[in-house]
Formats: C-alpha cells, sequence, structure tokens
C-alpha cells in the first residue's frame, strides 16, 4: 500500500496520546507522517478504554470509552488503527464476559460493537487493531485502583484476537512482535522506563510494524 497520502486515524489512550514520549512528533503515528507523508489524526485520550466503566472514574474523561468516540473521528478515513486494552486490565472494572455478548458492559460486547461501528462508519477503509504490549505485573491479582483483576493481560489480548478475527480485522500483535518486555530490566529501560508506556525509542518500534504492515497491505 502507498503510505504516502493516505489518511489514518488513530483511537487509543494515552500511548496513542504521546504520553511517554519527548514530544507528540515521537509518536509512532506521528512518524508515518513525517517520515513516509501519510495525513494522520491521533484520537487518543489517556485513562480510556475499550469497554464501559461500570463505577465513575475519578477523572470523567476516562469514561469516554473507544465507542462513544467513533463519530468524532474524521470521517473520510482510508484506514483506521485501534489501540487499546491495557487500561481495561490495568484499571477497568468491566468483566472480560463471553464472545456471544453485545453489550458494552463487558470486554467481549464492547469489542463486538466497536467493531461493527467501525465497520458501519468506515465501510471502505482498511481496520486494523493494535494489542497491547507487555506491561510490568500484568498478572496481578489487585489492579491499579486496588479492585480485584478480572483477568490478566494476556486474557485482554487474546479477547482482541478472537474478536477481530471473526470480523475478518487484522491485528498487529504487539504483545507477540513488538519486542518491548518491560520485566527484562535492559529492555525496559530502552523502550518503557516506566513499564507502561513506550518511550521514544518504543514508538520507534510500534511505528515499524505499522509501517511494515502497511507496505505488505494490498489495498
Amino acid at each position: 500500500m502507498q503510505i504516502k497520502g493516505l489518511k489514518i486515524n488513530f483511537l487509543g489512550d494515552s500511548i496513542t496520546e504521546g504520553h511517554g514520549t519527548s514530544s507528540l512528533d515521537h509518536t509512532f503515528w506521528n512518524l508515518l507522517a513525517s517520515r513516509d507523508g501519510a495525513v494522520t489524526r491521533g484520537y487518543g485520550i489517556g485513562g480510556t478504554r475499550i469497554s464501559r466503566q461500570q463505577s465513575v472514574s475519578p477523572k470523567p474523561v476516562y469514561d469516554e470509552y473507544f465507542r462513544t468516540r467513533i463519530a468524532g473521528m474524521d470521517p473520510d478515513a482510508d484506514a483506521v488503527f485501534v489501540f487499546g486494552g491495557t487500561n481495561d486490565y490495568g484499571h477497568g472494572d468491566a468483566a472480560i464476559g463471553h464472545f456471544s455478548d453485545r453489550n458494552d458492559d463487558t470486554f467481549y460486547g464492547a469489542l463486538h460493537n466497536l467493531c461493527t461501528d467501525l465497520i458501519a462508519r468506515y465501510p471502505d477503509a482498511l481496520i486494523v487493531f493494535l494489542t497491547p504490549t507487555h506491561r510490568l505485573n500484568e498478572n496481578r491479582v489487585y489492579n491499579e485502583w486496588g479492585v480485584r483483576s478480572v483477568g490478566s493481560l494476556r486474557d485482554y489480548v487474546n479477547c482482541i484476537r478472537e474478536v477481530t478475527e471473526y470480523y475478518s480485522i487484522p491485528v498487529i500483535d504487539l504483545y507477540r512482535e513488538s519486542g518491548i518486555q518491560p520485566e527484562i530490566p535492559e529492555l525496559r529501560e530502552r523502550f518503557m522506563p516506566d513499564g507502561l508506556h513506550p518511550n521514544d525509542a518504543g514508538h520507534e518500534r510500534i511505528y515499524s510494524l505499522v509501517r511494515d504492515f502497511l507496505m505488505r497491505t494490498n489495498r
């Protein structure tokens, strides 16, 4: 696929918003603009999740879960990338649920609804999901807010793989392929110093995988 001139929307959380980078210019999606000539639009809001939170969050903006923000994205996208799930694990209180769910109160249900809404709004666009990267303490019993975790990060990653496969939506599996594992001190220092947000070098890794994916795609 020719990247130059491609209009791409990026829906995400604080990683897409650029938290952890030295500036917004160093986010993976802005690198596609500066280096490859894509027209990129970032729709990242820190603290947000794919599923609907069951209790009120400390900041109201955290509860603007992904599906509610689709209507606010530019409608002329040639491609839409969705990068989320780590906050559903990190501090979400919605159940993972079951594949048959179709409501926003479970992770499975919210994923289904997110996919169908994106397909309806962007029927001719390339839609792509990115799985969460590894993070520190991804198997802990209690989450960041002291609430008992409903699953491991791997469980959320597997849900994304399963639901996107159902809709034949491609996935860039950062959990498997990014080379970022902050449990390894050398990798944490190089790519993810706080154990969650990739730094400039981490975004370079993500950029390379996204760019390679687009270059291989025949659309």
